[in-house]
C-alpha cells in the first residue's frame, strides 16, 4: 500500500486492486500510477492499494486458501474466518478513511472483457466518476450488499468499478485505457491539475446478458470481443468433435459483445459472450464511440 497526502487538503481517492488475487491488469495500473503522482501536485490524499488478496496473488487464485471469494465478505468480522478478517481490516483501516473509490477487476479466468465501468449510474457522483473515467461502456449495477463495492456505498462513499481483460493475463489496452481512466477521475476530482482528457464519450448500456450454450462441443466463433451483434446473426458455431451437423447459436438482440468465453469448448449452458443492449440509436453511438477507443489503443 502507498498513500499520497498532497500540498493542499481535498478527496481521498482510493484506488486498489486483485480483490481477486488472479485479476493481474488492475496490479499493473496501479504500479504505472504511483510513478505518475508527486504528492507536490497533488490536492487531497491518494491511497493505492495494488494487490488486496496477497494469498490469492501469491497463488495465482481468484479466491483465499479457504476458497472463499474475499469481494463477498464484507463488512467482515475482526473476529471471523481469514476471508471474514481480511475484508474488515480493509473495511476498517482503509476504506472508512475514503471519500472516493475506484476497484480494478478484470473478467474471470479464460473470459475475456471489454473495458467498461460498472456502478450505479443513478447516483449522481458516481455517473460523474464514471463519465470522466474514459471506458467505451457504462454498465448499470447495483453492488451486491457484500461486496467491497457495494458495502462502500452502504456507508455513502462513491465507488465505481473498472472491468477490462481477462484473469491471469496482462492487456496493454487494459492497462494503458485504466491508468488514462483513474488520472482523469483525479482531473474531475480537482486531485491533478488539468482536463479531463476524452477522445470519446461513454455510452450507458440499458442491459446485458449472456447467451449461452445450447450443447455440448467445439466452438467455432464468428465474432470477436467488441463487435456489434444484430438480432439473428449467428455468432459461433457448435460442432462435435466426431463431426456431424453444427448448431448455430444466434444473436438474441441488437448488441454489442463485451464479454467473451475464450475455451473452444463448451458444455450446455455455459456462458459463451457477453452481450450489452442499448436504448434506440445509442447503439449506433456505442459502437462508433467504441471504434474510436479501439483505434486510440492500437
Amino acid at each position: 500500500m502507498e498513500v499520497f497526502h498532497g500540498l493542499k487538503p481535498g478527496p481521498t481517492l482510493l484506488v486498489c486492486a486483485a480483490i481477486h488475487g488472479d485479476e493481474l491488469n488492475g496490479i499493473e495500473i496501479c504500479r504505472r500510477l504511483l510513478g505518475r503522482v508527486n504528492p507536490k501536485n497533488l490536492t487531497g490524499t491518494l491511497i493505492v492499494v495494488p494487490i488486496v488478496n496477497v494469498f490469492g496473488f501469491i497463488q495465482q487464485s481468484r479466491y483465499l486458501p479457504d476458497r472463499r471469494d474475499l469481494n463477498r465478505c464484507f463488512p467482515g468480522s475482526s473476529k471471523g474466518a481469514l476471508a471474514s478478517r481480511l475484508a474488515n481490516l480493509f473495511a476498517t483501516q482503509l476504506l472508512v478513511h475514503a471519500t472516493h473509490v475506484i476497484d480494478l477487476h478484470t473478467g474471470a479466468i479464460h473470459r475475456d472483457n471489454l473495458p467498461q465501468i460498472r456502478c450505479d449510474t443513478g447516483d449522481a457522483t458516481m455517473l460523474a466518476m464514471a463519465n470522466a473515467f474514459g471506458a467505451p461502456l457504462i454498465m448499470h449495477s447495483k453492488a451486491r450488499s457484500v461486496s467491497m463495492r457495494g458495502y462502500a456505498n452502504q456507508q455513502g462513499i462513491p465507488c465505481i468499478l473498472y472491468e477490462a481483460g481477462e484473469a491471469l493475463r496482462f492487456s496493454e489496452l487494459a492497462i494503458k485505457s485504466g491508468l488514462k481512466g483513474v488520472l482523469n477521475v483525479m482531473r474531475s476530482l480537482g486531485m491533478l491539475k488539468g482536463r479531463v482528457s476524452n477522445k470519446v464519450a461513454s455510452v450507458s448500456a440499458i442491459r446485458s446478458y449472456w447467451v449461452r450454450s445450447e450443447s455440448d462441443g467445439l466452438v467455432n466463433m464468428k465474432l470477436k470481443l467488441g463487435q456489434r451483434v444484430n438480432k439473428g446473426y449467428i455468432i459461433a458455431h457448435i460442432v462435435s468433435p466426431h463431426g456431424g451437423d453444427s448448431v448455430a447459436i444466434r444473436a438474441p438482440t441488437d448488441g454489442i459483445i463485451i464479454g467473451i468465453s475464450n475455451i473452444p469448448v463448451t458444455n450446455e449452458g455455459e456462458g459463451m459472450f457477453h452481450i450489452a443492449q442499448f436504448e434506440g440509436d445509442e447503439i449506433e453511438i456505442a459502437n462508433e464511440q467504441l471504434d474510436e477507443f479501439l483505434m486510440e489503443y492500437a
